[in-house]
């Protein structure tokens, strides 16, 4: 089948998902697996492999966070009932200063996404957003942007998360050099992710309620940080029980990551390194976590109390789960159908500047499969072996793939509905104002400081 037609069926699939959601009855998660089955069909994936890419993508996807996306919500719960989040809010405010909740916000994802993967760093985090939130009056959607501009960015930037580290190796570059120079770029990107997200957190200006899952949406006011020096009476945990919770699997990651990375391997094997390795996965860290939550935070509460509160945030998590799902299906399609390597090989062919290639590439295969890791890695595998012709350094050939992962995040990325949906937007405009417009522009200032720093050491 010709890449013409291909690149219209994948028109055609995108424009009927939009159409689905925007103008029809039909669920986002029904109206994705559509969209996936359509984009298959059109560039020549058998019926049956259809129905299997579809199964494998939504299974891999859950596979990974899934798990961790429950075991979070429930965190999140007893972080709520024990005044833990109520804690951990005024403990942050008081060391950052009142006005600069989204900087905290922005630091704490900044630091947590290193060793975490961003999904599942947003849903044990998001907690902490929303409690600052209800308690000051400030837009939810501020806070959430803040901290998930902090996890994304240093997800896709900074080792030794899996992307970074496989664009290094790729370019043959050192993972220092990478962490560095994604450090800095990181900054100037969050600072005008973080500008955009408290105009536009004024503009969709909503608080959670007192139960979870339910948001309100009054008139706009002004945060009233008294609020935060209010019920100093009341008992609430200590910050190190508070914050324990999720420090222990932030540490337990870090450390199987980084032993991963950079340790001899086969002087570990025989006990540290299995044990490592195991207690380090995301799954059994976040359920240590969830456990330590448990037995230090809810002691207070009865077995039933807590299991009744438990129980109400698995059901909050159940339509993240879904539609998450259903973005990797989609996900999953398009990268099987070939489509995005097609375009991508064309792409590097029509001799546009060095830096750009990579960078137009992974923006490319972004927009078409959803994965940021998969976009930077499918840039740096097809632009390496050119990197020299196309005389560009490679540490900034390598940045380059990685910034151009971050382009409009939208519904075909799982992090777009686990940021949208924890946040409680629904209405698909709004969805795009609130992440898709703020991926954009980290995106585009990421670029721009990386032209201005290959300029200048390239």
């Amino acid at each position: 089948m010709s890449t013409s037609f291909g690149i219209l069926g994948l028109l055609l699939g995108l424009v009927l998902l939009f159409v689905f959601i925007l103008k029809t009855k039909i669920h986002v998660f029904l109206a994705l697996i559509i969209s996936a089955s359509i984009i298959g069909l059109t560039n020549g994936v058998a019926p049956g492999e259809v129905v299997e890419h579809i199964q494998v993508g939504f299974g891999t996807t859950l596979g990974n966070i899934g798990i961790i996306i429950g075991f979070g919500v429930m965190m999140g719960q007893i972080f709520e009932m024990s005044g833990a989040a109520e804690r951990m809010a005024k403990t942050f405010t008081k060391m950052l200063g009142k006005g600069r909740e989204e900087i905290a916000m922005a630091l704490t994802g900044f630091i947590v996404s290193i060793p975490i993967f961003c999904d599942s760093g947003f849903v044990v985090l998001s907690p902490l957003a929303k409690a600052i939130s209800r308690k000051i009056k400030k837009s939810v959607i501020s806070l959430g942007i803040a901290l998930a501009l902090g996890l994304v960015i240093t997800h896709s930037l900074v080792p030794p998360t899996p992307g970074p580290v496989g664009v290094a190796a790729i370019f043959g570059v050192g993972i220092g050099s990478i962490l560095l120079w994604g450090l800095i770029l990181a900054v100037p990107m969050t600072a005008a992710g973080m500008v955009y997200g408290s105009w536009v957190g004024k503009k969709i200006y909503q608080l959670p309620g007192d139960k979870e899952g339910e948001w309100i949406r009054p008139q706009f006011q002004q945060p009233d940080y008294g609020n935060l020096d209010m019920d100093d009476n009341k008992t609430l945990p200590s910050f190190f029980m508070s914050i324990l919770p999720i420090l222990v699997p932030i540490v337990l990651i870090l450390v199987n990551t980084t032993m991963t990375a950079y340790a001899d391997i086969n002087e570990l094997e025989n006990f540290v390194h299995p044990m490592i390795e195991f207690l380090g996965a995301p799954v059994i860290a976040v359920a240590i976590g969830l456990l330590i939550a448990i037995f230090g935070l809810a002691k207070g509460f009865t077995r039933e109390v807590t299991l009744e509160n438990m129980e109400e945030g698995i059901k909050s998590a159940g339509i993240i789960i879904l539609v998450t799902g259903g973005g990797g299906a989609l996900g999953r399609i398009i990268g099987e159908s070939g489509l995005g390597e097609e375009i991508a090989l064309w792409l590097a062919g029509i001799g546009i500047p060095g830096i750009l290639v990579p960078f137009a590439i992974a923006s490319m295969v972004r927009l078409i499969q959803g994965s940021g890791t998969v976009a930077m890695l499918t840039a740096a595998s097809i632009t390496a072996p050119m990197v020299d012709s196309l005389g560009v350094d490679p540490v900034f050939a390598a940045l380059a793939a990685c910034v151009g992962s971050l382009v409009f995040s939208y519904f075909n990325d799982s992090y777009f509905w686990v940021v949208n949906r924890t946040l409680g937007i629904k209405d698909v405009k709004e969805q795009i104002r609130v992440w898709s417009v703020t991926t954009t522009i980290a995106w585009a200032v990421g670029f721009v400081c990386l032209l201005v720093l290959n300029g200048i050491f390239g």
